[in-house]
């Protein structure tokens, strides 16, 4: 059977892929075959992978609302949107759950001209402009023209002192961040040239995915108990993470939930944070 990806290229259909992405999100054995005998049977030639998710999601549903948001993890970036202001604000906050400072919306000038930094991040001595590509299009590829980009920034803002974190300190190093994935001139180009970068699937063992799942840095757009205008709520709010909540209950109270929508929300909430997936 041919199916119809996100870019709009016919493609062969997969089970396999299927059923990992399901395994990937938590879901035990059981819970592979049962959503694998519910949505087969609905499938068709031609079918888009658009559609082929959202029944996979709403099965999942179901079954466990926490693997359900694990298994819409891209979709929950895409929420971030559209202009992806809260894309940065939630790769600051994954840079600091894992023992980065940082700072965002800083103006930075050059030695040519002035620019804004999407998040600047300092570990060990090390001072690093972190430069967000956010995507509307899960699909998306960044091209070779964007590491060549970021790094003239960085070579722009090199070798000057700036007094970021409390101390005087220089840019080191550069990242380049995206919800979505690199052409492989991209990444040929970055390795060349040392621009580290991250998307949902690189590097292969620490991209985006297993940076989230590993460390439960799950983003509030991720949650299914709560609809977008909750969650749009809550991010303006400054609550980005679903570990924000777990730690404070009282960030839902901007939502004015009765008790029992509350304890749905906080029960997917704390399974999230609680229930380690398999690598």
């Amino acid at each position: 059977m041919k199916i119809k990806n996100n870019a709009g290229e016919t493609v062969d259909f997969e089970i396999s892929k299927l059923e990992n992405s399901l395994r990937n999100s938590g879901a035990d054995e059981s819970s592979v075959k049962k959503v694998l005998e519910t949505v087969l049977p609905k499938c068709f030639e031609g079918i888009t992978t658009g559609e082929l998710y959202r029944m996979a999601f709403e099965e999942l549903k179901k079954i466990s609302n926490s693997v359900a948001a694990r298994y819409s993890l891209k979709k929950a970036l895409l929420e971030l949107g559209p202009a992806g202001f809260y894309f940065e604000q939630w790769i600051a906050r994954v840079f600091q759950n894992i023992g980065y400072k940082t700072e965002t919306g800083q103006l930075i000038k050059g030695h040519s001209v002035i620019h804004e930094a999407d998040v600047i991040a300092n570990k060990n001595d090390k001072t690093y402009w972190v430069e967000c590509k956010f995507r509307n299009a899960e699909d998306t590829k960044i091209s070779v023209t964007t590491p060549m980009y970021v790094l003239s920034r960085i070579k722009d803002i090199s070798d000057i002192q700036y007094n970021l974190f409390g101390t005087k300190t220089e840019f080191t190093d550069g990242w380049l961040i995206t919800n979505t994935y690199f052409t492989k001139d991209s990444v040929a180009f970055s390795e060349y040239y040392g621009l580290r970068l991250l998307s949902w699937d690189y590097p292969k063992d620490k991209n985006i995915k297993s940076l989230v799942d590993q460390n439960a840095l799950y983003p509030i757009t991720c949650l299914t108990t709560l609809d977008g205008k909750q969650k749009q709520k809550l991010l303006e709010k400054k609550c980005v993470l679903v570990k924000e909540l777990f730690s404070n209950h009282n960030l839902l109270n901007v939502l004015e939930l009765n008790q029992q929508r509350k304890s749905e929300v906080l029960k997917e909430v704390k399974d999230l944070m609680t229930t380690k997936i398999s690598e």
